[in-house]
């Protein structure tokens, strides 16, 4: 199990990002969340297996139809597994 943490840069935020990238996250099989942040990007944190993880960030750098992503973040975390309270990936407010 693997942990990062990304921010996505450019028209990210009213095109449906968060709820494809959820979608992206499920069929992958990661666990994690997404949300809007207030200075217009996205940010999401992601884990799970290497390779699904990395398809996940891949997935980030272009993002659904209408998105038009300028440039992705991406930190590794160290943090324990298990996203805390619950499995799955999640849309936050």
């Amino acid at each position: 199990m693997i942990r990062r943490r990304a921010v996505v840069h450019g028209s990210v935020q009213g095109v449906g990002f968060r709820w494809s990238c959820a979608r992206e996250a499920q069929r992958l099989g990661v666990d994690g969340w997404v949300r809007n942040r207030a200075d217009g990007t996205v940010e999401a944190l992601v884990e799970g297996d290497p390779e699904a993880v990395r398809q996940l960030l891949e997935w980030l750098h272009h993002g659904p139809r209408f998105a038009d992503v300028s440039g992705v973040d991406v930190v590794e975390e160290d943090a324990p597994p298990g996203l805390a309270d619950r499995p799955g990936f999640r849309v936050e407010d």
